[in-house]
């Protein structure tokens, strides 16, 4: 019988684990694509999206991923205060001729992941 209660009393307590999920970030970005249109052949671009801590405490990006190594993020690891903007910058190598999406999720502390986008068209020199 106590094995019984133990397990029921473990599968409880877990469904309370799996029922906590991240809420969303308190941010707001300017722009969450960007479109650098048509990009010559060997010439990195970046853009810069610009957010703003929507919450009433201090807000830190733990990590940005982008989905390939052509893009390259950059973002400051110090708390990005309530009220205040933050930056995360995309660079993009522009190495490979043809049409390109790429994206970049970004991670909060604390909170779910977020997606930025970037896309355009490599051409030929």
């Amino acid at each position: 019988m106590k094995k019984i209660l133990l397990i029921a009393l473990f599968v409880f307590s877990a469904s309370f684990i799996y029922a906590q999920q991240a809420q969303k970030a308190p941010v707001t970005f300017d722009k969450v694509k960007h479109s650098f249109g048509k990009i010559p052949q060997g010439t990195p671009t970046s853009t810069t999206f610009t957010f703003t801590n929507n919450g009433n405490k201090p807000l830190v990006i733990t990590h940005v991923m982008s989905s390939c190594g052509c893009t390259t993020p950059e973002f400051a690891k110090t708390p990005v205060m309530p009220g205040k903007k933050g930056t995360i910058k995309a660079g993009y190598n522009a190495a490979d001729p043809g049409a390109f999406n790429r994206s970049l999720t970004v991670l909060f502390a604390g909170y779910q992941a977020m997606s930025l986008t970037i896309e355009g068209e490599v051409v030929p020199k």
